[in-house]
This record gives C-alpha cells, sequence and structure tokens, in this order.
C-alpha cells in the first residue's frame, strides 16, 4: 500500500510566521495551491495558511449576537472565538492568518487514511512531519495522481 513518502511533494512552498498575507496570498496563485506550512527557522511546523483562511479577510466583522436576561446582555458566541475570527479578518501576516498546531501526518502514513482525513475532516493540505520537522506535504492531487498512474 502506498504511503505519504511515496506521493508528498518534498519540495515544500514555506513561509515563515512574519511573511505579509499578500505574499502568502501570491504565493498560493502562483504556485496554484491550496496551502501553506509556517515553520521557523528550523523547519518545525508552526501552522497552515489555506485558501480559506485568506477568504475569510472578505467577510463582515461578525457582531456578537447576544440576549437579554434579567437586563444582562450575555454573548451567543464566546468572546475567544469572537477574537479569533477578528484576528483572522484583521490579519497583516502569515501568524496572525494561520491555522496553528495543524493536524499533521508521518511519512509513513498509509493513503487509505489519508484520503480519509481529507474527506471526514475536510482537508486539502496535510503537511508531512518527522522527528519534529516539516519534510513534505500531501494534497488532494497528490492523491489522484495515484489514479492515473501505470499499474
Amino acid at each position: 500500500m502506498l504511503k505519504a513518502r511515496d506521493i508528498m511533494t518534498t519540495n515544500v512552498v514555506t513561509v515563515k510566521p512574519q511573511t505579509p498575507i499578500t505574499e502568502v496570498a501570491r504565493l498560493l496563485l502562483e504556485k496554484h495551491i491550496n496551502g501553506v506550512p509556517v515553520v521557523d527557522e528550523r523547519k518545525k511546523l508552526l501552522g497552515i495558511v489555506c485558501q480559506s483562511d485568506l477568504i475569510v479577510q472578505q467577510k463582515k466583522l461578525p457582531l456578537p449576537s447576544v440576549f437579554n436576561l434579567l437586563d444582562t446582555f450575555i454573548p451567543i458566541k464566546s468572546p475567544a472565538k469572537l477574537e479569533k475570527e477578528i484576528q483572522k479578518i484583521s490579519a497583516v501576516n502569515a501568524s496572525q492568518a494561520m491555522s496553528a498546531n495543524p493536524l499533521s501526518i508521518g511519512p509513513d502514513t498509509a493513503i487509505d487514511e489519508i484520503a480519509d482525513l481529507m474527506v471526514n475532516k475536510n482537508f486539502h493540505t496535510l503537511p508531512v512531519v518527522e522527528n519534529g520537522k516539516l519534510v513534505g506535504i500531501v494534497g488532494k492531487e497528490d492523491i489522484l495522481r495515484t489514479l492515473t498512474a501505470s499499474k
């Protein structure tokens, strides 16, 4: 059975936490990729910025829903969640827009498990980490390529 190491892209496009959002968007468009890992100087995976993380910047600022109980306003949405949404909408660099501590897979993760994660968790891009360092990335196109490979 195929494993992540057999299908992953090893020449991974990455960004640093301080990379401007405009540069991240340019990379996603130019490289035709859905997500870009955010790494530190030691290639430790810190997060991932996907197209959807940048598209959220075009949303309107969500006004918190509240209800009144005994003359007290009680928010329906947690203040922490609202703060996170505001941070993503106003992000100016990768660290502010990224999904921190993303789910990653190892090089020996089987292709059926990768496909399961992509379908059931709606992931388009999965970083491959070995010994705490980013070593590759698997995207939906990598899975599709296996269907066209000669047998």
